[in-house]
């Protein structure tokens, strides 16, 4: 079974609405298996304080969201996966083989997926979705294709 990677940026999309929230929610309802990566988990739990911190969310929109986001473990397509591997090594790895640039969050997602042997990516940024092209990765940009249909149409 292949299965699809939910890299932060998507994962917020299923937890709050945002303009491609809508194209996520319909990739993911497709997809047999949708892996979340402790990673991930933990990259979107840091969005969610700093918005607390930063007075743009309440402590009470915080919690709904953190219960949103905990209530993903073990529902079906979703399946929670620890990373017990330096990401770090992996990602400068990966960096050296590579001409392909992307910030180091987004790098760390890449290690993760290599560490977790997946090769397929649901992610809205462009310049990861290209560095990950460049490892042999399959991606898919819900935003973009959104976009392409609505331009056929």
């Amino acid at each position: 079974m292949m299965s699809l990677y939910l890299d932060t940026s998507c994962l917020w999309k299923l937890l709050v609405d945002e303009p491609e929230s809508a194209r996520v929610r319909e990739i993911v309802g497709k997809e047999p298996l949708v892996v979340i990566s402790s990673y991930t988990e933990f990259e979107a739990g840091q969005v969610l304080m700093s918005l607390r911190l930063g007075a743009s969310i309440t402590s009470r929109r915080e919690a709904r969201i953190g219960n949103l986001l905990a209530g993903f473990r073990g529902i079906e397509p979703f399946q929670h996966r620890g990373l017990p591997y330096d990401l770090s090594k992996i990602a400068r790895q990966q960096v050296l083989s590579s001409s392909i640039y992307c910030r180091t969050a987004d790098r760390l997602h890449l290690a993760a997926m290599e560490a977790l042997g997946l090769h397929r990516l649901l992610t809205n940024d462009e310049q990861q979705a290209a560095a990950a092209r460049a490892l042999g990765y399959r991606v898919v940009l819900p935003g973009l294709i959104h976009l392409h249909l609505n331009s056929c149409l």
